[in-house]
């Protein structure tokens, strides 16, 4: 099965786009790595290193890399480079409405590909 690491300058932010796919999707590996070691706002490296390496010894199918914006993109991308495993991919979706989208759809078996063109497609979906 696929796997996900949340990637957000808040802890908070990310644990709850987390529990919002689990919540639908309860088997999916699913990690937040968000804020600082201390607690703070910002990103981390080893933070993000720590929940892709964990997450990715639990998902051989792969893992889909969602950040929210800004920094968080460029630390997920220095982790993804420095693993250089074509198994961990990274996203440009919308954060809460992709990972929710992605994560649903690796509940259904779906391939590392499928789940991240299903995180793309949440940049059409209307809310109302």
């Amino acid at each position: 099965m696929v796997g996900f690491v949340l990637v957000s300058h808040s802890q908070k932010l990310a644990e709850g786009a987390a529990e919002l796919g689990l919540m639908m999707a309860p088997t999916v590996p699913v990690a937040a790595a968000g804020g600082m070691a201390d607690g703070g706002l910002g990103t981390d490296y080893e933070k993000i290193m720590e929940a892709v390496s964990r997450i990715r010894e639990q998902s051989p199918e792969g893992v889909l890399v969602i950040p929210d914006m800004g920094s968080s993109c460029m630390t997920a991308q220095m982790v993804l480079e420095d693993l250089g495993d074509d198994g961990i991919v990274m996203v440009d979706c919308p954060f809460a409405e992709g990972a929710v989208a992605a994560i649903v759809e690796a509940e259904g078996g779906s391939d590392l590909a499928t789940v991240k063109e299903t995180a793309e497609e949440a940049r059409e979906v209307q809310k109302f």
